[in-house]
């Protein structure tokens, strides 16, 4: 069951975040020492509300009735939002929770009335590109920060695309 959270479920949601992107930051080496922005180390209670104040629409994913897994929509222009953070808990992958809740964020922005989904991605980590590219995702670019010790990668997905499949 997904459902949208309120800010009393954001502390367990900033939780599910953390352990999520936990395995990514195994995987490619960052630390908190390396990169201390990564979204697996500054999650918290507090960010997540005031991502709710910018008016991001925040939902969760329920296994029973555990938080199991998280995904936030933003609009970014006219027709144009962005999907963050879709995190699932490491135990309960490959469940087909991730595809629902990629489903269920492609829903809600054609409800909205949008066009297209964008999503950035840490670019080194080619089984979530790969993922999102099953899915019909098209990659638009890459761009190198400074603070970063990785590569953002960026992708869109036009909302017809995903309702044609």
């Amino acid at each position: 069951m997904i459902q949208r959270l309120n800010p009393s479920d954001f502390s367990l949601a900033a939780e599910v975040i953390r352990a999520s992107f936990a395995t990514v930051a195994k995987d490619l080496g960052l630390t908190e020492q390396n990169c201390p922005k990564y979204v697996g180390f500054v999650t918290t209670t507090e960010r997540l509300q005031t991502h709710h104040s910018w008016g991001w629409l925040m939902y969760g994913l329920y296994e029973k009735e555990r938080l199991v897994g998280y995904v936030s929509i933003s609009k970014e222009a006219d027709g144009v939002y962005e999907i963050h953070n879709l995190a699932v808990l490491p135990e309960h992958r490959h469940k087909s929770y991730g595809k629902q809740l990629l489903d269920f964020c492609m829903e809600k922005v054609s409800e909205l009335g949008g066009i297209k989904v964008t999503i950035s991605i840490t670019e080194e980590n080619t089984v979530l590109k790969d993922w999102y590219t099953a899915y019909g995702f098209v990659h638009t670019g890459t761009k190198k920060y400074e603070h970063l010790p990785f590569t953002s990668g960026y992708m869109k997905l036009e909302v017809s695309s995903w309702e044609s499949k």
